[in-house]
């Protein structure tokens, strides 16, 4: 395990969606067994619909750093779903997870990109979040706290708590591998060669 992560006690996480608590308590399992994950909630600082990878990215960074402070954690976790207009007419999803260290370290990761129905785009681009424009769609409630858009779309072929432990595993890699974000190339190697021969 990373020395970054051995002594992680409390993880906050910007959220009180079980989805994203449990995507972040899957992977802390993995790598940090012994970290109490939280949720709480916490302003994004962005629009409730962020529109952009740059804002949505914003807003995970901003769930993260609330959440450490609130919580006084060594780690703080946001996860921010958006969408992007795209170049064509259409609009697709987007999804981000930032983790922000007790001094300031981040990693950020995304993805979850995938084409959204004319008829939800439409809602969106008036004002409807995509949660709630998922819930007229297929006349359910509060969908985003649960299938959401990825795993309504795809029929349940992705499960959207996989999805996010991704998002959340691609934002730890700073973390993970600290020594191949904190160094020049050469000493790197010299680091990953005296690694392998210990």
């Amino acid at each position: 395990m990373s020395q970054l992560l051995a002594d992680v006690r409390i993880v906050a996480v910007g959220s009180t969606n079980p989805v994203k608590i449990g995507a972040v308590r899957a992977v802390f399992a993995q790598i940090a067994p012994n970290a109490r994950v939280e949720g709480i909630a916490v302003a994004s600082s962005v629009p409730d619909q962020p529109v952009g990878d740059d804002e949505t990215i914003r807003g995970a960074i901003a769930r993260a750093v609330a959440a450490r402070d609130a919580l006084g954690a060594d780690l703080g976790v946001g996860i921010e779903g958006g969408v992007v207009e795209e170049s064509g007419g259409g609009m697709r999803t987007c999804a981000w997870a930032a983790i922000v260290g007790a001094n300031d370290r981040r990693g950020v990761g995304g993805s979850l990109a995938m084409s959204l129905p004319s008829a939800v785009a439409d809602l969106v681009r008036g004002g409807v979040e995509l949660g709630h424009a998922m819930d007229r769609l297929i006349g359910e409630h509060d969908t985003k706290r649960g299938k959401g858009a990825v795993g309504i779309l795809t029929a349940g072929l992705v499960d959207r708590q996989r999805a996010y432990e991704v998002l959340v595993g691609y934002a730890l890699a700073p973390f993970l591998t600290a020594e191949l974000y904190a160094s020049p190339l050469s000493s790197t190697r010299s680091s990953l060669a005296s690694n392998a021969s210990s």
